[in-house]
């Protein structure tokens, strides 16, 4: 079986001075994510990396970063290796290339310079690893990861369909900008579902950029504006589609949501209040 450690035995770097990082990153805005700066913003992906908390410095210190980001399905993508030097805490205020708007003060984090280098640059965006389910874990040393894909060219995964979609909603942000597409095409009802409680809400999305645009309601305030969420632990619903509509007016919409519910049982099992 192939590893990622075979990969570097090829060339001239000793994989002991190489540090493993995994960029996901939940709080991004639509569409700037580390897996979508990597594929449309190359400088903007750079940036993002050459700025790290200072809790982490002592795990980030490593003569080469082999960078990675989360993909869709819980996939782990390889962005490149660079060579990287700690310059010091930040003397300027930071705007965050994942969230703007969001500023980091000076003196509050740490800047690397980073060097991208030529070796394994050939399979920057086509090498999947396995890394296993510690995705907390962001920072690895062990380069020991199984090779689970290696493509020719790059290619977006598929969308799966509308009613086969099923994710976290901490994964949703990381999703293809095809797939992004086609939940801003369609409007319909949409089931959460709480693994921590075991419970159930059912919603409707009917505003102008469909599912996408409703379920960045949750994942910026965890809650979306719902009575039966606020005050509750943060989780990490699972969102899935129960139902698509072409064209119907909003009172067509709440009769379809009410039906799920009283189908559901949601509001006298779930987290539906009315």
């Amino acid at each position: 079986m192939l590893t990622f450690k075979h990969a570097l035995a090829a060339t001239d770097i000793d994989p002991s001075a190489v540090c493993l990082l995994r960029h996901q990153d939940a709080r991004a805005d639509a569409g700037r994510n580390p897996y979508q700066l990597f594929l449309n913003d190359r400088d903007a992906f750079d940036e993002y990396q050459s700025a790290q908390g200072e809790k982490n410095r002592a795990r980030l210190k490593s003569k080469y970063w082999a960078s990675f980001v989360g993909a869709p399905n819980k996939g782990t993508m390889f962005c490149g290796l660079y060579a990287c030097r700690f310059i010091g805490v930040g003397e300027t205020d930071y705007e965050r290339p994942a969230q703007r708007g969001i500023i980091d003060r000076a003196g509050t984090y740490d800047r690397y310079e980073l060097t991208r280098l030529p070796a394994l640059n050939d399979y920057s965006g086509l090498l999947f690893i396995e890394w296993g389910d510690g995705f907390r874990s962001w920072i690895q040393r062990k380069p020991d990861k199984l090779i689970v894909e290696l493509h020719r060219t790059f290619k977006e995964p598929a969308f799966p369909g509308h009613l086969a979609f099923v994710l976290p909603l901490s994964e949703v942000a990381a999703i293809p900008s095809g797939w992004i597409d086609a939940l801003r095409s369609v409007k319909g009802i949409y089931l959460l579902t709480c693994p921590k409680t075991k419970e159930q809400y059912v919603g409707k999305a009917s505003g102008e950029d469909g599912f996408w645009g409703r379920w960045q309601d949750y994942i910026s305030n965890s809650h979306g504006g719902n009575i039966m969420l606020k005050g509750r632990d943060p989780s990490d619903y699972q969102v899935s589609i129960l139902e698509t509509v072409g064209s119907a007016n909003e009172s067509e919409l709440d009769a379809l949501e009410a039906r799920w519910k009283q189908k559901l049982q949601s509001r006298e099992m779930g987290l539906n209040a009315n």
